[in-house]
C-alpha cells in the first residue's frame, strides 16, 4: 500500500466461500441464481451464460476435485458435498434466490434444498431441474453403466461442441473427474423423495435421446408445484444459455 493511503474498508472474502463461488456475491444483487454443474464438469460449464438473467445475479458453483479445485479430493457422496456446501452458501441467502441444476447437478440442488429446509434456513424460490430424471429413479441413469470408452467419447463430443480441441491430457483429466463423480452418483439413493416447499421447473431438451421423458416427469413427486418445459436443443444446449432457457429462468422474478 502506498505511504499515506487509507486502509481499505472492503471486507476480505472468506477463502472457504471463494472456493465454492467463482464470483463473490455483491450487496448490489437484488436476487441470485445459483448454478449446479453436472458430473465431470465445473463452474466453467456456465461460462457462456450472462452474469445476470432477468436481474438475478448468476453464480456458478465450483465443486472440489475439478478446474481450480483440481488438487482437492473429490466428494464421495452427494450428502458429503451438500454438508460442505451449505455453510458456504449461508451468508448469501439474504436475497431471493433460485437453484438451477443440470443433469446430476439437479440432484445436488434438490438435496441442498432439503438440507436448507432441515436446518431452518431460507430455501430457493424455485428449483430448475434440467435434463435429469427424478431423484427416486437416479440409479437408472444410463451414464452410470457406461464403459471408459463411452465416457471418453462423451468428453470428446462435449469439448468439440464447446470449440475446445480434445487433447489427450484434457481428456485424461476429464475422465478422472467424471469417474469420481460417477462413483458418488452410484451411491445416491432417494427411494422416498421429500416434497419441497418450492416449485420445480423441469426442463426436457427435445434432442436429448438419452433421458427418459417418463422418468423426467416423475419430479412431480418432489413438489406439489411441478411444471415440465420442452426446450429445443440437445442436453449440452444449456451451456449457451439459449433464449428459451433464459426466458424460463427469468420467470420466477
Amino acid at each position: 500500500m502506498p505511504s499515506g493511503a487509507a486502509p481499505s474498508t472492503r471486507p476480505v472474502p472468506s477463502p472457504t466461500i471463494d472456493r465454492w463461488l467463482v464470483r463473490t456475491p455483491g450487496s448490489e444483487d437484488v436476487a441470485r441464481l445459483f448454478c449446479f454443474p453436472y458430473s465431470g464438469a465445473g463452474a466453467s460449464s456456465f461460462s457462456g451464460w450472462p452474469h445476470r438473467i432477468a436481474g438475478a445475479a448468476v453464480h456458478p458453483l465450483q465443486f472440489p476435485g475439478r478446474e481450480n479445485r483440481l488438487a482437492e479430493p473429490p466428494f464421495e457422496t452427494y450428502e458429503e458435498l451438500v454438508e460442505a456446501l451449505v455453510p458456504a452458501l449461508g451468508p448469501h441467502l439474504d436475497r431471493p434466490f433460485a437453484f438451477f441444476g443440470h443433469c446430476t447437478g439437479a440432484l445436488i440442488a434438490y438435496e441442498t434444498t432439503r438440507r436448507l429446509a432441515g436446518l431452518g434456513l431460507p430455501g430457493p424460490r424455485i428449483l430448475f431441474a434440467s435434463g435429469q430424471i427424478a431423484p427416486q429413479h437416479a440409479d437408472r441413469d444410463p451414464m452410470l453403466t457406461m464403459t471408459d470408452d463411452q465416457l471418453r467419447a462423451e468428453i470428446v463430443e462435449f469439448l468439440r461442441e464447446r470449440g475446445i480441441e480434445p487433447r489427450p491430457d484434457i481428456v485424461a483429466i476429464g475422465i478422472s473427474v467424471l469417474r469420481a463423480d460417477l462413483r458418488a452418483a452410484r451411491r445416491y439413493r432417494c427411494d422416498d423423495p421429500a416434497e419441497l416447499a418450492c416449485p420445480i421447473s423441469v426442463v426436457r431438451w427435445r434432442a436429448d435421446t438419452r433421458t427418459d421423458p417418463d422418468l423426467l416427469a416423475r419430479w412431480s413427486r418432489c413438489s406439489t408445484r411441478t411444471a415440465l418445459h420442452d426446450l429445443p436443443g440437445g442436453q449440452h444446449g444449456f451451456g449457451d444459455a439459449p433464449t428459451e432457457l433464459r426466458r424460463l429462468l427469468g420467470s420466477w422474478r
